[in-house]
């Protein structure tokens, strides 16, 4: 125990010498790229809408304004990396346009009311619905590096679609008809396979948020110019979106960390001081080691009961700061723990209360030994020690008399089982 309290002694009388070092600051290092997350992190949820155009072979002859149909696309994703991503959902499109009349296979040729270019052409129009999904690549970051909560990235993909066709049935006319399901009457060639590339800005809002504005080219397998014309053709379908995208969980990257040692420059003073310091900590630690030596060296005294044998070590010793007799901190776990010893011991014990005979008088000593004997016995009490197995007294000689730089090892409450 004497051991452990001077060499925590010798910690202590160290401290100032190095008060003032640098200490090595960790930092994140991008070069050697990023870590990454966990599985639950860097999701999203994506929600799209706008318009696009069709264009197979005989749209041109319909009027603009009848070519541009909506589009609506929701994506949950997920960032594999800082470059790289994944999304999956569902998607509705409207393909409007037109087919030649000569075709007895269009979609509504003999029923739509309206006709174009003197009857030659017939509009066309029906609803894709199905899934998506796509392959991310962020450029903004593989451009100019990685930065968390950038303004702007763009992100290029491609992907595939896999759409079900639903138009009008044969009503007249038919765009009173019901929709169902295939094109030109015809469900065997009804499900819409379709390639596709777009370059996706996004604009954050906030750290959950971003506007999403989709810029995306499909090339489509179509089926809606009749038969003989739409089972191999594909054709292109350009369309612009708005919309929102949700992060979910974390979004941000970490960089591996390295250790940056600081650069140890000092003035002639500083130097002077360094010297200064490094040898009163060496007459500190010389002074340490010669009382460590006398410690060890000192011969244990008689125990006053019983002359000429070594004393039998407290149970416990309960320390107290300077001028106090309350149990503070540490020591009342030291407390708790003694107490469940005595509990469990059919002894009786001899509380014994010191003070140090360095600092104060001898009137101020006195009340501090009653009053710290006291409180260690009222604490036993309170734990479940029995009154009748304690007793008290006060020592008015030193505890440890290691001198006065070890004062305030004899400040405390010995527990001796008798």
């Amino acid at each position: 125990m004497k051991k452990v309290l001077l060499l925590i002694l010798l910690c202590v009388s160290l401290a100032p010498s190095f008060s003032n070092a640098q200490e090595v600051v960790y930092v994140e290092d991008p070069s050697q790229g990023y870590l990454f997350n966990r599985m639950r992190d860097n999701w999203f949820i994506d929600a799209e809408g706008g318009v696009g155009l069709l264009m197979s072979p005989y749209d041109a002859n319909a009027p603009f304004g009848k070519r541009i149909g909506a589009k609506v696309n929701l994506h949950i994703g997920k960032w594999f990396s800082p470059l790289i991503g994944l999304r999956f959902g569902g998607d509705f499109e409207q393909l409007k346009g037109c087919t030649w009349t000569g075709n007895y296979a269009a979609l509504g040729y003999r029923n739509w009311p309206e006709m174009y270019k003197d009857g030659k052409y017939a509009p066309t129009h029906f609803n894709d619905a199905g899934l998506t999904g796509d392959v991310l690549f962020n450029v903004s970051n593989w451009l100019v590096g990685y930065k968390p909560h950038r303004f702007y990235n763009a992100i290029f993909y491609v992907g595939l679609d896999a759409n079900w066709v639903y138009a009008r049935s044969g009503a007249r006319p038919v765009s009173h008809g019901k929709w169902k399901y295939g094109a030109n009457d015809d469900e065997d060639h009804s499900r819409n396979y379709s390639l596709h590339a777009g370059l996706l800005n996004a604009f954050a809002l906030s750290k959950k948020f971003d506007l999403l504005l989709d810029a995306r080219f499909d090339f489509m397998q179509e089926h809606t110019d009749g038969a003989g014309m739409g089972y191999r053709t594909w054709n292109e379908y350009p369309s612009l979106m708005v919309g929102i995208s949700y992060k979910i969980g974390k979004s941000e990257w970490n960089a591996p960390v390295q250790a940056q040692c600081p650069e140890w420059r000092y003035t002639d003073a500083e130097g002077d001081d360094l010297t200064a310091n490094l040898n009163d900590a060496n007459r500190r630690i010389s002074d340490l080691e010669n009382q460590l030596r006398k410690c060890l060296e000192k011969k244990a005294e008689p125990n006053s009961l019983t002359p000429g044998a070594i004393p039998e070590a407290p149970l416990a010793t309960i320390y107290f700061p300077i001028n106090r007799t309350e149990v503070l901190g540490v020591q009342r776990n030291v407390l708790d723990a003694v107490s469940e010893v005595m509990k469990n011991e059919n002894r009786n014990y001899l509380l014994t209360g010191w003070a140090d005979n360095y600092t104060g008088n001898d009137q101020i000593n006195v009340r501090l030994r009653k009053g710290r004997v006291a409180t260690v016995k009222k604490e036993l009490i309170k734990k479940g020690v029995a009154e009748s197995r304690l007793e008290t007294e006060i020592n008015n000689g030193e505890l440890t008399d290691y001198g006065p730089k070890c004062a305030s090892l004899d400040r405390a409450v010995t527990i001796h089982r008798k």
